[in-house]
């Protein structure tokens, strides 16, 4: 059964998050600094201090399409491991789009157009979220528009005509229909892109834009509010508890839509579950970052949010987990992780590839290159449970599938596929430029 509600997990955590700043004042922003860009509704739930809210009517009948998703405990990875650990995934892969997103596009496109918006622009790092944006508003009678980095845009152009099916308009980022574009491409005509740009670009347009708003696809709190109908679902379908809770991190909405209806029992005292992040080793907020106030965006568009960072400058190599690709991460996650109510761990770009082509054919599900990080630890959790005899519960988050990423499998089939070390000294050098 699809929930009724969204479940609000800051009223239970042990301390508040810290609040988003005024880059200009350094006060807590307020409800009138975000009108610009959000809808009041999604303001609201941006400060909630409610545990639950309603999911509305009209945003419940475009759920229906896909959910409940599938849990599904995949018997013939286990047997290929030779493990004694019981692996379940819940797979988000069977949405319009192809991914968890929709599960936030949704209710974003509804209370935008229930408040007479026209626009909605995003950005999008592997096409998954544009995608989902893009769905979501021809649901809802909304204009889109896209700006996909352009690593993404050169790698995944399938990705791109789905959006453009749907009826969005997709610019690549950098682009030079905006400010921030025309000057990255005037400092570098090549720039792979970055997330953080194409939110200033998107952000720069919805702001202008008296009809126009901007969307989010992860970060914010309201959209990690979103994403727990996954982990609400998975709490009534799993027969067992987890010992293990394994998502990857880019922004933070899929691990969080799955972990923290289980992390609500668990810090109520019901289960003992771990709970482990994984993000890609070339762009490691989590496991490298400096937790601290830092823009959102690379162009200092957005008030100051208190997060792990890689400094907002910093421009991660183009991966081809391209929705990872991000210098920060959610705020809520980050202040969470502080708490040390998770793990975090990194994942090489290779090793990821090995545990996708390794669960594609086992399980016949081809994962996007996003949920291989986490299948990667699955795996590994797994294996040494192989050692160790234990028969752990371990529960993943498969959030789409990899249809629209077969190009980045070829290069892993045939051996071009490339590992990224991060140097330190880029870091060091992103973070130099974090605001005083």
């Amino acid at each position: 059964m699809i929930p009724s509600n969204w479940y609000n997990i800051v009223p239970d955590l042990p301390a508040a998050p810290p609040p988003p700043l005024h880059p200009g004042t350094r006060q807590p922003i307020g409800p009138d600094d975000l009108a610009p860009l959000f809808p009041m509704e999604l303001i609201g739930q941006e400060v909630s201090g409610e545990r639950f809210v309603e999911i509305p009517r009209e945003v419940l009948d475009v759920y229906r399409l896909w959910r409940p998703t599938p849990l599904i405990r995949a018997r013939r990875l286990e047997r290929s491991l030779g493990t004694p650990a019981r692996i379940y995934y819940k797979y988000e892969g069977v949405s319009p789009a192809g991914s968890h997103k929709p599960n936030t596009a949704v209710p974003q496109a509804f209370y935008n157009a229930r408040e007479g918006v026209r626009l909605l622009t995003t950005e999008t790092g592997a096409g998954q979220w544009g995608s989902a944006l893009a769905f979501a508003c021809s649901q809802f009678d909304l204009e889109c528009q896209v700006w996909m980095v352009r690593a993404s845009y050169d790698q995944k152009p399938y990705r791109r005509s789905l959006m453009q099916v749907y009826g969005a308009t997709v610019h690549p980022s950098p682009s030079p229909v905006t400010g921030p574009g025309n000057k990255a491409l005037a400092d570098d005509p090549d720039s792979p892109g970055s997330l953080g740009l194409a939110i200033s670009e998107a952000v720069e347009v919805a702001a202008a834009t008296p009809e126009a708003r901007y969307a989010l696809g992860s970060v914010l709190n309201h959209v990690l509010m979103h994403q727990t109908v996954i982990g609400e679902e998975a709490l009534e379908q799993l027969p067992e508890l987890p010992d293990l809770v394994i998502g990857c991190t880019g922004g933070g909405s899929n691990f969080a839509g799955l972990a923290f209806p289980f992390l609500r029992e668990k810090l109520a005292g019901r289960i003992g579950t771990v709970f482990r992040a994984v993000e890609p080793a070339a762009c490691p907020s989590f496991t490298r970052g400096t937790y601290a106030y830092d823009f959102g965006d690379t162009a200092g568009l957005t008030p100051l949010l208190k997060m792990h960072t890689l400094g907002h400058s910093f421009v991660p190599d183009p991966i081809h987990a391209g929705g990872l690709r991000y210098h920060g991460m959610s705020p809520l996650l980050s202040h969470m992780y502080e708490l040390g109510l998770f793990e975090a761990v990194t994942r090489s770009q290779n090793e990821c590839f090995e545990a996708g082509v390794r669960f594609a054919r086992t399980e016949g599900i081809v994962p996007a290159p996003e949920p291989t990080h986490a299948l990667a630890e699955t795996i590994a959790e797994a294996l040494r449970c192989k050692e160790s005899g234990e028969e752990k519960v371990i529960l993943t988050a498969l959030c789409g599938h990899g249809h629209f990423d077969l190009a980045a499998y070829d290069r892993y089939l045939s051996g071009r596929l490339e590992d990224y070390t991060l140097p330190q000294e880029r870091i060091d050098q992103a973070l130099t430029e974090l605001p005083g």
